[in-house]
């Protein structure tokens, strides 16, 4: 069974796939900007994905895998990411 979680609350090892990018709540310019940049990464819809490492402070930031490229980002910015994770 798979379930879905924001990037931001996965932990070391999670595995699985994004399904939505952004809030899709674009209330303020950052939010658009932010969801803009994720996408020119290519944290896309459909993209697989895996959190490789947490930062020693507070877990942040984040290292993961998409496709075959690695990405570091901060978990707030991790937020704006729902994946399905993959059952172990």
């Amino acid at each position: 069974m798979s379930k879905t979680k924001r990037l931001s609350e996965a932990r070391r090892g999670d595995r699985g796939v994004i399904v939505q990018v952004g809030n899709h709540q674009h209330f303020q310019e950052h939010e658009l900007e932010l969801e803009r940049r994720l996408l020119e990464l290519g944290l896309v819809e459909g993209a697989r994905i895996e959190l490789l490492h947490e930062g020693l402070f507070g877990r942040d930031p984040i290292a993961i895998k998409v496709d075959d490229m690695r990405v570091a980002l901060r978990r707030r910015e991790a937020a704006n990411l729902t994946i399905e994770i993959e059952a172990a």
